[in-house]
């Protein structure tokens, strides 16, 4: 259905896909497997038409074909999940899964009925129950995700890839849409699959092609391969596992939270946080667990400062009581945090690493009130080295970087204020299995210098495998704590399921 012939890519002068040739057949899926920066996403851009300009050809039912725009590849039969979310927050989902290919009546009118119930056919196929006039920012990142998904589900496309589309997404909803990729299966589609989350490839995959440094390396069926040949594949080498032996942290309470509740504007219903009580030791990793809606997100952003109006409680930091009013306050207090969406909350896009890098702490490297350059990029060159960033320089543009080197930066810029407590909103989203073992390792090292950590995440294998204790959430209350000896993942995900009444 689909064939690349020697495809090749440079951005600054870096080759991102040297001659990369691959065939995508029909009524199959095809998993595209690979490190952060081996290319994956540069590839599905030129196959969809984000980049129009790029060597080598592209055969579409074994006709050539060069897309200029996306708009093009859609008309071709060729639909696109990006693995960063491309909505625009003021507009409504109807909005947002019509633009650019808007219905109009007789007489060029928009027909916003007719939108409007597509647009909800697509939301109750996807089971996602929001109204089609909703605005993209009232929404979740993971009902974001979903309607990304539903846009490339709204025309019939013959060819559809889908470059992490399950980042973000709930459990259930993960199903929805693998039961949905099953069934475009058994209509003939191309499916070309791209996760870093391996079990998911195993689950759906048919076949996979393996990228690495721009190249393919490899190619054929997943029947016969199991967990540690695909991570092997990837990176060439054995990973070794995460060593978690002797862990030792202080008695000293660095952060402590008292009867945290934040009330928002949310038609009535409950609160989003409801009395959270909980401290943080020095050196220690606190794992926080929850179902989707649970307020972990909305924990940390209250302890950020982010909702000073509506929240209520004490926090303290070494046994002093802060009144944090802002993220800028919190930096000051010693508090800082990752968020969840590196791309909308964490950078800067449009300005280069050294400058995103620097940003939080433009005192360290001012030199008489001026910006001095040659700090900043010691500053830059200091991290990226340790944090191991795959950037040409300190001066690339943040946005030409793969999604989990975009992640490092954003870490970067918040050990740059040496802080005392370190949040971190899903830290690995979006970052295959080598890159993740590193971010492990580097918070185990980060807690053994004695830096508290709190980790938020919806991978449990994740908050299993760093945690020293486990919280879990539900409905905006604490329903569990568990040591590191205690947690499986049966008592985790009892206690973050919904009572029902």
């Amino acid at each position: 259905m689909l064939v690349a012939e020697k495809i090749g890519k440079r951005f600054a002068g870096v080759v991102a896909l040297n001659e990369v040739s691959m065939e995508l057949p029909p009524a199959k899926v095809t998993a595209i497997i690979g490190e952060n920066g081996a290319g994956k996403s540069t590839l599905m851009k030129i196959l969809s038409g984000v980049y129009p300009e790029y060597e080598g050809r592209i055969l579409l039912d074994g006709k050539e074909v060069r897309f200029s725009n996306p708009k093009e590849a859609q008309e071709k039969g060729i639909a696109i999940i990006h693995q960063e979310l491309n909505l625009i927050p003021d507009l409504s989902i109807t909005e947002n899964i019509f633009l650019g290919r808007e219905i109009t009546n007789g007489w060029d009118m928009l027909d916003k009925k007719s939108m409007r119930q597509k647009t909800q056919e697509l939301l109750n196929r996807l089971k996602l129950e929001v109204s089609p006039d909703t605005l993209i920012r009232d929404l979740k990142v993971g009902q974001q995700q979903v309607v990304e998904i539903a846009k490339a589900l709204l025309t019939d496309s013959q060819v559809i890839i889908m470059d992490e589309p399950t980042s973000a997404i709930s459990d259930h909803e993960v199903e929805v849409l693998f039961s949905i990729i099953e069934n475009l299966r058994n209509d003939g589609k191309t499916i070309v699959y791209i996760s870093h989350k391996l079990d998911e490839l195993f689950r759906i995959a048919d076949r996979y092609v393996v990228l690495r440094d721009g190249q393919v390396t490899e190619s054929g069926s997943m029947e016969g391969v199991n967990h540690d040949a695909i991570i092997k594949k990837m990176v060439g080498r054995e990973i070794k596992a995460l060593d978690r032996e002797q862990r030792k942290f202080g008695e000293r309470e660095i952060l402590q939270v008292q009867n945290l509740c934040l009330e928002l504007n949310n038609g009535g219903r409950q609160k989003a946080l409801d009395k959270v009580s909980f401290s943080l030791r020095q050196g220690e990793i606190l794992g926080i667990f929850g179902l989707m809606g649970a307020g972990r997100t909305e924990l940390l952003e209250c302890i950020l400062g982010i909702h000073p109006a509506g929240c209520s409680g004490n926090i303290l930091v070494n046994g002093e009581v802060v009144k944090l009013r802002s993220p800028q306050e919190a930096i000051k207090s010693g508090i800082v945090l990752v968020p969840e969406d590196r791309k909308k909350d964490g950078l800067v896009l449009g300005l280069d690493v050294k400058t995103n890098i620097s940003l939080s702490t433009i005192r360290r490297i001012l030199q008489s009130g001026f910006l001095n350059r040659n700090r900043e990029t010691k500053l830059a060159e200091e991290y990226t080295q340790s944090l191991r960033i795959k950037t040409p320089s300190p001066n690339q543009q943040v946005k030409n970087l793969s999604g989990g080197n975009q992640q490092k930066v954003v870490l970067a810029r918040c050990l740059a204020t040496n802080p005392k407590v370190l949040m971190l909103d899903e830290p690995t989203r979006g970052i295959d299995a080598n890159a993740k073992n590193e971010i492990y390792k580097l918070i185990l090292e980060l807690s053994q210098s004695g830096l508290g950590i709190i980790v938020v995440s919806s991978e449990l294998p994740e908050i299993l495998a760093v945690s020293d204790r486990i919280l879990v959430m539900s409905e905006g209350k604490i329903t569990a704590e568990f040591s590191a000896e205690e947690a499986n993942e049966d008592n985790i995900l009892k206690a973050a399921i919904p009572k029902t009444i």
